[in-house]
């Protein structure tokens, strides 16, 4: 095991992250009659309040909001800074996740990535995904038993790895001992030199013939391993040991590993072996893989600029067989620890082989959609993982049929495998809607439905049906908000938590521009609450938040006059409930008077409890919630 450990170092390294639906609808100047209808924007109303220096949670998440979804950010995220101090960090998940992302759309990183932290541990307390090993550890469980397998019978006692299946020829890598290894042994594993090897499979018996070293000058009295040959076969990359002019500390030669492309000549041997350009003297390339369309290059190297100790890149391959510069595949894939021998699907889905990412054993295999709405890194689970090191994983995306490696036995074997479950179905979300009018309850068809993942990414667009019924699929692992948005509404967002199989939403919208006449309560449209202390008709502080709302529509809007009716509830006498209603009524004209607004546009009345909202009139038992209701103040729209 030392002998072989030596050889996995040197030659496996095993070495071997908007634009918003439009803008809301300008407010329509007021006509010159006052009985005709005007047009009340509530980002401009609320942002005027707040500017003035009244101030409650529910005047900032509003206007945050409303600025957030129309792509505000730079003034979305002042306003939520400031309800971020005022509720001292006490922010709801997605209050949070869309405070981060104003911040981030604004070059604020360092602030962005605080209140994303922020969110991610309500969102993760909320839930539970992932915040311990045993948890990771449940989901690995849920990703297995997705495939079998089976050890093939060419394996010999030393070490087989790497299949590569080209037509019906399997291609691998073998430190077996035959006529030509004898006596061939390296000095510093004292096993025999690794050669690519080929056999050919017998698709009746499902057996392989006898491996047979490939011909022509591709194996060496070097290291070679892990070949990859194009569609046509008539071209081979492979990794192969070279000796540099350079030593260690006790003067013994330095080797590093390369990358060098063969081609099959009119005899079917392997040879014009030629050395890479994206090669070097001071580091190590291996375990080559060609893309789809062959025209990218997958490998794994230990270069400078790296991640972790080892990193997985790509380089692009020129029609003249030129090599473009490599590219790491950055923090997604590579990390701290090693990782190696990709493969990459038809449908570009990524295998490949880490440590440093969690997992069973020394070497895991997982797996990433390259080209997917969302990528999303999961371990493809047992049996293919195991506590040894599994690695060197290639499938078939049509037949499901492929291979692996693994030392699970004591040496390193050759594996078939075939998957029987599709890892997508472990990966998706099912997401199912329907879209309202809030105050009538009707459905809203042809809906824009905007799914952003929680990076603020755009994931899937799509169009609610006649019914407003919408639904789709997005990873499973990551949270979202599900954002619907119509003309004439304000958009509206719900968020859903990652981990679940299904989640259904309703999203239910306002109307963005409030169509105001004679006889409408103001109050309603913009959410404004007026509360009393018990037995007062005083001001209290968050009641000028409130009142603060009206002197804006006032200001902005001279031509509307206004009836203030106060309401109690039926506790108490009613003579007293009447005088108290007057007075409640009358201070709140008289602050709006101070404010600057005309009395003649204002007339106070007190109703007592004489129009209760719900059953809570004398003689009946309610809650406090119950009769709180009735104590209310509406700013009818006089005619």
């Amino acid at each position: 095991m030392k002998n072989r450990y030596k050889l996995i170092v040197l030659f496996a390294f095993t070495f071997l992250g908007v634009c918003a639906y439009g803008q809301s609808k300008k407010i329509k100047k007021a006509n010159k009659k006052y009985n005709q209808f005007e047009y009340i924007d509530a980002i401009d109303i609320y942002k005027q309040v707040a500017e003035s220096g009244f101030t409650s949670d529910e005047l900032l998440l509003r206007l945050s909001n409303g600025l957030f979804f129309n792509a505000k950010y730079e003034e979305a995220a002042k306003w939520y800074n400031q309800l971020y101090d005022l509720k001292k960090g006490k922010l709801e998940a997605n209050e949070l996740l869309r405070y981060a992302q104003s911040l981030r759309a604004v070059g604020k990183e360092k602030e962005s990535k605080r209140v994303y932290n922020e969110f991610l541990k309500t969102s993760l307390e909320a839930q539970g995904n992932f915040n311990s090993v045993e948890d990771y550890l449940n989901i690995i469980e849920e990703n297995s038993e997705r495939y079998t397998i089976n050890e093939l019978a060419i394996n010999s006692e030393l070490m087989d790895f790497g299949a590569h299946a080209s037509n019906d020829t399997l291609y691998f890598s073998s430190t077996r001992e035959t006529r030509r290894s004898i006596g061939r042994v390296d000095t510093w594993t004292n096993q025999p030199f690794l050669d690519i090897y080929y056999s050919v499979a017998d698709a009746e018996s499902d057996t392989f013939s006898k491996p047979k070293l490939i011909k022509g000058d591709v194996n060496t009295k070097h290291h070679e391993s892990t070949p990859v040959i194009t569609k046509d076969g008539s071209t081979m990359y492979f990794t192969r040991s070279n000796s540099t002019n350079l030593y260690d500390e006790k003067d013994n030669p330095i080797t590093h590993l390369k990358i060098y492309r063969a081609t099959k000549n009119e005899k079917g041997e392997w040879s014009s072996i030629t050395d890479l350009s994206i090669n070097g003297e001071h580091f190590s390339n291996a375990h080559p893989v060609l893309s789809p369309k062959e025209d990218k290059l997958y490998f794994v190297s230990n270069r400078p600029g790296g991640m972790g100790e080892t990193d997985i890149y790509s380089v692009d391959i020129f029609e003249s067989g030129k090599l473009g510069k490599p590219q790491n595949l950055g923090p997604e894939v590579n990390t701290k620890g090693r990782e190696s021998f990709p493969f990459i699907s038809r449908n570009y889905e990524l295998y490949f082989s880490s440590d440093g990412h969690f997992g069973l054993g020394g070497y895991d295999v997982f797996y990433l959609n390259l080209i997917g709405d969302q990528p999303q890194l999961v371990n493809v689970g047992k049996p293919i993982n195991s506590e040894k090191d599994d690695y060197a994983f290639v499938i078939n995306a049509v037949s499901k049929k492929g291979y692996f490696s693994s030392n699970r036995s004591g040496v390193d074997n050759l594996y078939s495998l075939l998957e029987t479950k599709s890892i997508k179905d472990l990966l998706e979300m099912n997401i199912s809607g329907i879209v309202k009018d809030k105050e009538t309850g009707d459905v809203l068809s042809n809906s824009q439905i905007t799914v952003r993942n929680q990076n603020n990414k755009i994931v899937k667009t799509l169009v609610a049906d006649e019914n407003g019924r919408f639904t789709t699929k997005v990873n499973r692992f990551q949270d979202h908000t599900v954002r619907a948005e119509k003309p004439e509404y304000l958009p509206e967002e719900v968020f859903v938590y990652r981990k679940q199989k299904e989640a259904n939403v309703a999203l239910e919208l306002n109307k963005n521009v409030q169509k105001v006449e004679a006889g409408v309560d103001i109050a309603n449209l913009l959410n404004v609450v007026i509360y009393f202390d018990f037995d007062k008709s005083e001001i209290r502080e968050d009641a000028k938040v409130e009142l603060e709302k009206i002197v804006a529509v006032l200001t902005k809007y001279p031509k509307i006059n206004l009836d203030l009716k106060a309401h109690t509830d039926s506790k108490g006498k009613a003579n007293y409930n009447q005088r108290l209603s007057e007075r409640r009524a009358h201070a709140s004209m008289q602050y709006l008077i101070d404010r600057g607004i005309d009395k003649n546009r204002l007339k106070a009345f007190g109703l007592g409890e004489s129009q209760p909202i719900n059953k809570c009139s004398n003689d009946t038992e309610c809650s406090e919630e119950e009769h709180q209701k009735n104590r209310r103040t509406e700013f009818i729209i006089k005619e």
